[in-house]
């Protein structure tokens, strides 16, 4: 299984959608990031044909893997993705994560429609509803896009793919922490924080209990999640139609 985390948008949840949700939840598969790199001015270094050309030559050599695409250089690989023609294939599916504010969704609109117009069928596309309050109503929050895909469905959005917002993932954030890990977790620490006497020992560990609880609520709306995102086999994955050779007349 081969998938690709895009969005136009930034601050939607891609990096945790690949890391906390697909990734751990797809046996052997590796992680590739697609990011600008900082140049020293502060500007970003566009995504360039052979860095593509050398993801896609990769992409032939693994069985499973979960490329994350930053919102810097989505532009530039949509735009390889045209040059490079049939590049899309390589990917089983595209899971696009949007929020509620307007212009996220209007992003993962533009998003989803260039996809569609790149040849990409809606059983390979599937959003993501994230960061939803947990007193939100999913078709309220997000009714400028669901009312786009009624008229248009180039995408799948099951309402039952969605994660809410949860403090959990900048508590995390650079750590490398397998939350379902850390939610199996059965170190006592209300007994170590009664045993120290430092306040700020003390304090660590209820930092380390706190994010442990919040592990093990994020745990099972994540396993939800991935289930309705209901990802198949690679070979059972349809296949958009290949553009034909024959040179116009």
């Amino acid at each position: 299984m081969k998938l690709a985390v895009i969005n136009f948008s930034g601050n939607v949840g891609k990096t945790t959608v690949a890391r906390h949700l697909l990734l751990p939840r797809l046996p052997g598969a590796e992680y590739v990031a697609v990011e600008s790199i900082n140049a020293d001015e502060g500007q970003g270094q566009a995504l360039r044909g052979r860095q593509f050309g050398e993801l896609q030559e990769y992409l032939q050599t693994v069985d499973s893997l979960v490329v994350d695409i930053g919102a810097s250089n989505v532009e530039d690989f949509l735009n390889l993705m045209q040059r490079y023609r049939g590049s899309q294939e390589d990917f089983d599916c595209f899971v696009v994560p949007t929020v509620p504010p307007l212009k996220q969704q209007q992003d993962t609109i533009a998003t989803l429609a260039e996809l569609a117009r790149l040849g990409v069928p809606a059983s390979r596309m599937k959003v993501v509803f994230n960061m939803l309050e947990h007193d939100a109503e999913l078709t309220q929050s997000f009714e400028p896009l669901l009312a786009f895909l009624a008229k248009q469905p180039v995408a799948q959005a099951n309402p039952a793919c969605r994660l809410g917002a949860n403090e959990l993932y900048a508590r995390i954030r650079g750590t490398g922490v397998d939350l379902a890990k850390l939610a199996r977790d059965e170190t006592d620490y209300k007994a170590l924080i009664a045993r120290a006497t430092d306040t700020a020992e003390k304090l660590s560990l209820a930092q380390k209990l706190a994010t442990r609880r919040l592990a093990c609520g994020v745990v099972p709306e994540l396993d939800a999640c991935f289930a309705a995102l209901a990802l198949r086999l690679g070979s059972e994955v349809e296949r958009s139609p290949r553009p034909s050779s024959r040179k116009a007349a």
